[in-house]
């Protein structure tokens, strides 16, 4: 889905986070020290909805999409924040353009970490390749360094999958990692989530996903949302409607539905609550999550402005997979 070589995207999750003062993640800062190297690399993009705290504590590098705001020319949480980005979108008259990373901007990350940190092995993780040229980019960029870099390996990994399912198997991979791993040992396990992971999400509108291009074959659901709220998710690297609902409560108990049947009754999941600009909403679906099933490890992320930009402000959500008994 390359323009001329830009990829207007589909959209990006990053996000300010609150972390329980009991999740594993909170671990994370106090066991890894940052300056501890793992075997492999994990590259990402600025997609992937994953808290500051573990970017840094598990050694995450990521390149950050690109927002075209009339002749602005900003960074995704570089040059363009959250708060001021959601105060503006409810105003704005058309959408911003969102594009992926280039491949120059893959090249030059890869060399960075093969020529100033030594690394010969890079788990590269990107957010659906039907929605992005992110993964596209990233290929080419790998293909670009084979023989310049011949001792380095990159694998790059299409997610099929945005928002905090990327983040979740970029986190998963990272620990493995860290845990040293193998390259294709971590591949192997980033590829057995990718069947497994789930979005659910909703919101009062469906207008900026349908004004950016990226409603997928949830198209449908535009026409009636003054009556309805509609849930949508991704099978494939496409988005998808999941069902629709009267209110917003509703529609957080459908989702709960949807989430125990895919686990199981009393199933153990690893979930993040997501939202745009609606952080209380996600205290509402986490308190319904809780009531049914077995929270292993959960955090709050707010998406950045290249994926708010096609989702609006008042989105919320949540993304999961199972863990195993």
């Amino acid at each position: 889905m390359l323009r001329s070589g830009v990829d207007f995207a589909f959209a990006r999750v990053w996000g300010r986070i609150e972390l329980e003062p009991h999740s594993p993640y909170a671990l994370d800062a106090r066991v890894r020290k940052r300056t501890q190297m793992s075997q492999v690399a994990i590259v990402t993009d600025s997609t992937a909805s994953i808290p500051e705290k573990l970017i840094e504590s598990l050694n995450i590098h990521r390149a950050p999409y690109y927002i075209h705001r009339g002749r602005q020319v900003l960074r995704d949480l570089v040059t363009l924040q959250r708060e001021a980005f959601y105060r503006w979108l409810p105003t704005a008259d058309e959408l911003p353009q969102t594009a992926s990373p280039g491949p120059g901007d893959y090249v030059e990350l890869y060399e960075r970490l093969a020529e100033e940190e030594g690394v010969r092995e890079i788990a590269s993780i990107h957010m659906t390749s039907k929605g992005s040229g992110a993964f596209q980019a990233a290929t080419i960029a790998a293909s670009a360094l084979r023989e310049k870099l011949p001792d380095l390996h990159i694998e790059v990994i299409d997610t099929l999958n945005v928002s905090m399912c990327q983040g979740w198997m970029v986190i998963e991979a990272a620990r493995a990692a860290l845990e040293e791993q193998s390259l294709s040992e971590i591949v192997e396990r980033v590829k057995e989530m990718i069947p497994v992971t789930s979005m659910i999400q909703t919101a009062d509108t469906l207008k900026y996903l349908y004004m950016g291009g990226r409603i997928g074959r949830a198209k449908h659901l535009v026409g009636s949302l003054l009556q309805i709220r509609p849930l949508i998710g991704m099978q494939e690297g496409i988005i998808v409607p999941l069902g629709q609902a009267r209110s917003r409560s509703k529609a957080y108990q459908m989702m709960v539905d949807m989430v125990e049947s895919a686990v199981g009754p009393g199933g153990k999941v690893k979930i993040a609550y997501v939202h745009a600009a609606a952080q209380e909403e996600t205290e509402k679906i986490r308190d319904l999550v809780e009531q049914r099933l077995t929270t292993v490890e959960s955090l709050v992320a707010e998406l950045s402005p290249a994926l708010g930009v096609h989702t609006g402000p008042g989105t919320a959500g949540l993304c999961f997979f199972p863990v195993p008994a």
